[in-house]
């Protein structure tokens, strides 16, 4: 398996992918990802150079963006978004490779990739609803900072995505 730089040619791909995973997370009870992604915005990140593919010989197995930019407007404070960070989102694995911990070591190489560019962080925000993605986030070692919820003070916007977790930047053991 390798990671690549998704190409606007892959946009139908991760579009596909994303509705994959959501009619998975449908299943379990979930409301994550219910509201189709803009195809356009899809393409925004991958012109920006942020979406990222996992590739299993020809076959797409699994998807993350990694960026400089905080996910979410007005989730990270001042002063955390002047430490050094990497965040990651939209991490996706296909169905056919689920359970293999895929999931994870996409992690460990995002953690990598945000030790490599100096960043002290590597952050995140879940679904606020979906506590069994925040219970593996945990189990992958990152720490809850909050959760903003719609309407809180300080804070801009609603809260669908507003649990917030970071973990150490550091190289990956494999």
């Amino acid at each position: 398996m390798r990671v690549v730089l998704a190409r606007p040619a892959d946009v139908d791909t991760l579009v596909a992918f994303r509705t994959e995973a959501a009619g998975w997370l449908a299943r379990l009870g979930s409301d994550q990802w219910q509201r189709p992604f803009p195809a356009d915005r899809l393409r925004g990140a991958v012109e920006a150079g942020d979406v990222f593919l996992v590739l299993d010989g020809e076959d797409t197995v699994a998807t993350v963006t990694l960026t400089s930019r905080a996910t979410g407007q007005g989730l990270w404070t001042e002063r955390e978004l002047a430490e050094p960070a990497l965040f990651v989102s939209k991490l996706a694995v296909a169905r056919t490779h689920a359970g293999r911990n895929l999931g994870g070591r996409l992690l460990d190489w995002a953690g990598d990739r945000a030790h490599r560019a100096g960043a002290v962080w590597l952050r995140l925000d879940a679904w606020t609803t979906n506590e069994a993605l925040q219970a593996y986030y945990l189990r992958q070692g990152f720490q809850h900072i909050r959760t903003v919820r719609q309407g809180q003070a300080g804070y801009g916007g609603p809260r669908v995505s507003g649990w917030l977790a970071q973990r150490p930047a550091r190289p990956a053991d494999r």
